[in-house]
């Protein structure tokens, strides 16, 4: 195994497997699970994460195509539902996969039906219900019911699931989910008047999965809950225990003393009141490391917390080792997760610099390789570092 001298993020797919665990045992019986890997797994990684949630899930969702047949070609044969909207020009591509796309409009159905004819097959869809994201989605009424029924009488069109988002699940008061939820409920009623049966009905999301049982349904889609993260400070994890997946691991590569009346970095917002030792770390904004932790942050140097002094680069920021003994070229430094008793989470970051816990993981650049673990021994990694472009002048 290559071993990386810059930077890398440590992958726990035990953490996943410990997630997925604890997520199941808040479902009731019979309550289905899609892995939500969309967004290169939120940063961590669609397939390695995707392979260790296969025990547990009855298929995946991702946003695009392409991140479907990303899990598709690394051998994943569950079904893959597309969360968002799917091009017209990629709908032969789409059936020829099996792969189920989001419909809410009659003009996608009829192109899809057209398209499953023409290669003599059919195509599995999940109606998308706009029940308050104002994002995508057919209206929960009685057109929208009428609507369903033309969809479902189309040939080559099987209607597998409909699905909902909610807007608000992550909010300590819970009326607005409620309400969504109502109403997809009372659409379903409306279907069945029609005729039109829905055998996967899922609405749940991860901060739903978690403090909403009577939205689970057939069917829940777990997103952030995955990789260990709570979806926001106002959803209790004391029912469903997360364990954090993503690490982030640095060395220093220079330790310097600073006089008092030096200043560090861009803007010159930091300066040095008294003598002090200042280690670079070779990590900034342009690996996706927040900038806005600049003078708020802080990192794990031998278990103890050394503070970000000044301004973040793009390749590279400055921290305080001032009393902490034994720091010099290469040594190790954490910028998220544990050592010792100290622990950096996504959430922390998140609080120190104002920023979106989502974000964080999902913006992890390609210059940070992932280095995926399992019963505490390195199982694989993936860097993007032999980038190649087609037809390129």
């Amino acid at each position: 195994m290559k071993s990386y001298t810059r930077v890398y993020a440590p992958i726990d797919l035990d953490a996943v497997v410990y997630n997925m665990k604890s997520m199941k045992q808040k479902l009731a019986p019979g309550t289905e699970v899609l892995g939500v890997v969309k967004a290169d797994g939120y940063g961590h990684g669609a397939v390695p994460v995707a392979k260790a949630l296969d025990p547990f899930v009855k298929g995946y969702a991702v946003a695009t195509i392409q991140e479907a047949r990303i899990l598709q070609k690394h051998g994943i044969v569950k079904p893959v539902l597309i969360l968002g909207v799917t091009h017209k020009s990629e709908y032969e591509e789409l059936i020829r996969h099996k792969i189920r796309p989001a419909v809410f409009t009659y003009n996608q159905a009829l192109s899809l039906s057209e398209e499953a004819c023409r290669q003599n097959t059919a195509v599995r869809i999940h109606l998308a219900l706009d029940t308050g994201m104002s994002r995508i989605g057919m209206q929960p009424d009685a057109e929208g019911a009428c609507l369903a029924a033309r969809i479902q009488a189309l040939k080559g069109i099987e209607i597998e699931g409909m699905f909902t988002h909610f807007a608000r699940a992550d909010e300590l008061d819970k009326a607005a989910a409620m309400r969504q939820l109502e109403q997809y409920l009372e659409f379903v009623k409306l279907l069945k008047a029609q005729g039109v049966e829905i055998p996967w009905k899922h609405c749940s999301n991860s901060a739903a999965i978690m403090e909403l049982p009577q939205a689970h349904l057939d069917l829940v889609r777990a997103g952030i809950s995955i990789y260990g993260i709570c979806p926001s400070d106002e959803v209790s994890q004391e029912q469903v225990p997360l364990k954090p997946v993503m690490g982030l691991k640095s060395f220093v590569t220079y330790v310097k003393t600073l006089k008092a009346g030096a200043q560090v970095s861009y803007g010159g917002t930091f300066t040095a009141t008294e003598q002090m030792q200042v280690a670079t770390i070779p990590v900034g904004y342009g690996d996706g490391y927040p900038r806005n932790l600049s003078g708020k942050g802080y990192v794990l140097i031998h278990g103890r917390k050394a503070r970000i002094l000044g301004r973040i680069c793009m390749d590279q920021f400055m921290v305080d080792v001032t009393g902490i003994p034994g720091v010099g070229p290469d040594t190790p430094v954490t910028l998220m997760g544990r050592e010792d008793d100290e622990e950096i989470t996504v959430e922390d970051l998140e609080r120190l610099g104002g920023g979106f816990r989502y974000e964080i993981v999902c913006g992890l650049g390609k210059r940070v390789p992932r280095v995926y673990l399992q019963n505490g021994k390195v199982t694989g990694a993936k860097d993007y570092f032999d980038d190649r472009y087609e037809d390129f002048l």
